[in-house]
């Protein structure tokens, strides 16, 4: 029958069925058939899709800055696009209008509105450091009720690939970065050289120490050997001193005992001298001849032989010849024993 047709949507193409105006049947995935003069078809794809963009805008320190990214999303409300937009399509199943090709840009309208809000609040460096930042900024923005879901669109996914600044800018900001990383890296090297001057005069101040502490040490040894040296010399000066005040005393005793000696010998001197005298008192009148006999009955053989030979002298001229056997002669010879002497001086 001519106008009579069958149509079959895929699971991710959503259906609306007029009929006179009227809503008929809806859903994804739909299979019937239709009347074509009199019925209308509206097909809305339910598939995400991904839109590349990129776009200019200027920072909040007025530097032009290029935005790279790409946007995922897909239809989430089939009632409310189909409102917006012409979704209707053919009997050989090509949409009448171009809505459907229009639809990536104007989401990506969406984004370049959230991302224009942003950008005039940060500035160049800001922007260069802070993608992450401006990612959920974004989608926190999409995702509100004047934004995607406006019409019937839903986020999937939003990423920022690049933030480039135009290429003078760019070679400033590597000079400048360079410059930064020359200054990092001469900070660097102070600092190493630094840290080995340090290093250095730790090194040096531990091995002064060390020598200070040996000088210490050597020094203590050397006080402590001078000061026994010093107790030993004031203890041998002691001893001395002991010794000497021992021999001193001892001296002064040998003087008082020489003293006591000396008186001693002259108290028996002067009764000796006292008793000769009064002797010589006794023999004063006495004849020698007479005295001389006395002694000699008191004397030993050879003073008797002496007294003999002084007889014979004093007789010499009477005398015509004198005889002297060996044996007197030996006599006469030989020393009569000394008389021990008395250590004490006493009689």
């Amino acid at each position: 029958m001519f106008g009579l047709r069958y149509f079959k949507a895929t699971p991710t193409t959503y259906i609306f069925q007029y009929q006179n105006g009227s809503l008929i049947r809806e859903g994804s995935g739909l299979s019937f058939y239709y009347y074509a003069p009199r019925n209308s078809l509206v097909a809305v794809p339910l598939e995400s899709v991904d839109v590349p963009f990129m776009f200019s805008e200027v920072s909040s320190d007025f530097q032009e800055v290029t935005i790279q990214g790409q946007l995922t999303y897909r239809i989430t409300e089939p009632k409310t696009i189909a409102g917006l937009m012409n979704f209707a399509i053919r009997p050989n199943g090509a949409y009448v209008s171009e809505d459907i090709a229009h639809l990536p840009q104007r989401a990506v309208n969406a984004v370049q509105v959230q991302l224009r809000a942003i950008l005039q609040n940060m500035t160049l460096r800001e922007l260069l450091r802070g993608s992450e930042q401006i990612v959920k900024t974004v989608r926190s923005g999409l995702s509100q009720p004047e934004a995607l879901p406006s019409l019937g669109l839903g986020l999937i996914g939003l990423a920022i690939l690049a933030v480039k600044p135009n290429p003078e800018t760019a070679r400033a900001l590597e000079a400048q970065v360079r410059e930064e990383f020359l200054k990092q890296a001469d900070d660097a090297t102070y600092t190493r050289r630094n840290s080995a001057i340090e290093q250095e005069r730790a090194i040096r101040e531990n091995e002064l120490n060390t020598e200070i502490a040996i000088e210490t040490k050597n020094r203590q040894i050397v006080e402590t050997k001078m000061e026994a040296e010093r107790s030993a010399l004031e203890k041998r000066q002691q001893i001395q001193d002991q010794d000497l005040t021992g021999k001193i005393a001892l001296e002064d005793k040998n003087k008082a005992l020489t003293a006591l000696r000396a008186g001693n010998a002259r108290i028996e001197a002067d009764a000796r001298a006292y008793a000769l005298a009064q002797l010589m008192k006794a023999v004063e009148g006495i004849d020698p001849r007479v005295l001389q006999a006395l002694m000699i009955g008191q004397a030993d053989s050879s003073t008797l032989i002496a007294a003999a030979f002084q007889n014979l002298a004093n007789s010499a001229e009477k005398i015509g010849e004198l005889n002297i056997s060996p044996d007197l002669l030996q006599a006469l010879a030989e020393k009569p024993p000394m008389e021990r002497p008395n250590p004490q001086g006493r009689r």
